[in-house]
């Protein structure tokens, strides 16, 4: 069963604002700061990012929907930390037990972001999977769209599109599987592929039936027809 994140293409949860090219990029310098701590802190190893995007997803219902974006990202990266042994709850409290902290030698500095993100966290991995679908083949999405490796765990494949009708358009290469990696299973490489799927595949009632959207998918999720 899908968790309350999987909002894409869902009806009833008001209208879709988009930010236009004034608004500020943080409407709130705790956002800048929020989004700074949770980078710094994936760079000391303790988890990948597909650990840290299921954590965000196994947040509360009740919390998931009341919480701001930045919100959804501190609250998140609390458990991270937490649960990974890297801080205490007494820590973020501000009452644990002062000290050099074990993992103090692999903080990012200052002088070293800017190298670190431009570097980014490449994804692509050699792979014995062979490749099952060319170019222009048509397939459809697996159903239901959960993860087959754990049940309730973390997938990208969004429910919007399960058991949609699409066709091939570009094959990435291979990738890290997200439905292993989130879970500590492995990397589990495979085949990434681009997908388009027609409007009317997706929802009953389209605005411009003709239109297409693009999804990158992992060849797990695919079947072919």
């Amino acid at each position: 069963m899908t968790r309350v994140h999987d909002m894409g293409g869902r009806f009833g949860d008001g209208a879709f604002h988009p930010e236009s090219e004034d608004d500020p990029v943080f409407a709130e310098d705790w956002h800048a700061r929020a989004l700074a701590v949770t980078l710094a802190s994936g760079f000391l190893g303790q988890w990948n990012i597909d650990v840290s995007r299921h954590t965000r997803e196994r947040l509360s219902p009740k919390d998931y929907t009341r919480f701001s974006y930045y919100e959804k990202w501190i609250s998140g990266l609390a458990d991270l930390l937490v649960e990974n042994g890297v801080l205490t709850r007494d820590d973020l409290r501000g009452t644990g037990e002062e000290g050099r902290h074990p993992l103090a030698d692999r903080m990012l500095k200052a002088e070293s972001v800017a190298a670190a993100l431009a570097k980014g966290g490449p994804a692509e991995r050699p792979s014995n999977v062979p490749v099952n679908f060319e170019i222009g083949q048509e397939v459809c999405t697996a159903r239901p769209a959960a993860n087959r490796l754990v049940d309730g765990g973390h997938t990208r494949l969004p429910i919007y599109a399960t058991g949609a009708k699409g066709r091939i358009l570009k094959l990435h290469g291979t990738h890290v599987l997200p439905d292993s990696n989130a879970h500590g299973l492995g990397e589990a490489p495979e085949p990434l592929y681009a997908v388009a799927f027609p409007a009317s595949e997706l929802w009953a009632a389209p605005e411009n039936p003709k239109d297409e959207v693009v999804l990158d998918l992992w060849q797990s999720y695919l079947e072919p027809l």
